[in-house]
């Protein structure tokens, strides 16, 4: 079993950044795949960046992509997303997941993906 808490969310000016984490504890060795989403209200929850940590690679939602990067401190288990030149369209509830696998493109409008575990979310407000 694993557990993730989120941190790190408030509100911030049009421009401004934000780095939220995600502290991770439980049998986390075996999930290979983390990933940040969000749900605003009225929209569904969508998957914003994600890190596969076999491959060494991470991907982004073309929305973010150059604004946000997410990274990972293994030694702490500790995912993060720094988020930069934020603005309103960021608004949501910011949820960080982990799972054993990661699809090859979650990005993908008809792709609905949902990990295992999730924590229980950060709200990040951009006005």
């Amino acid at each position: 079993h694993v557990q993730l808490v989120e941190s790190g969310g408030g509100s911030v000016q049009v421009g401004g950044s934000l780095t939220l984490s995600c502290t991770a504890s439980g049998n986390i060795g075996r999930m290979y795949c983390l990933a940040w989403f969000r749900q605003a209200p009225g929209k569904e929850r969508e998957v914003v960046a994600h890190l596969d940590r076999v491959g060494r690679m991470s991907d982004y939602r073309d929305s973010v992509k150059a604004r946000f990067v997410i990274s990972e401190d293994s030694a702490k288990n500790t995912l993060f997303l720094q988020m930069n030149n934020l603005k309103p369209e960021d608004t949501a509830m910011y949820y960080c997941a982990a799972n054993s696998w990661c699809p090859n493109n979650p990005y993908v409008v008809s792709y609905r993906w949902n990990p295992t575990y999730w924590g229980q979310g950060t709200q990040v407000t951009v006005s």
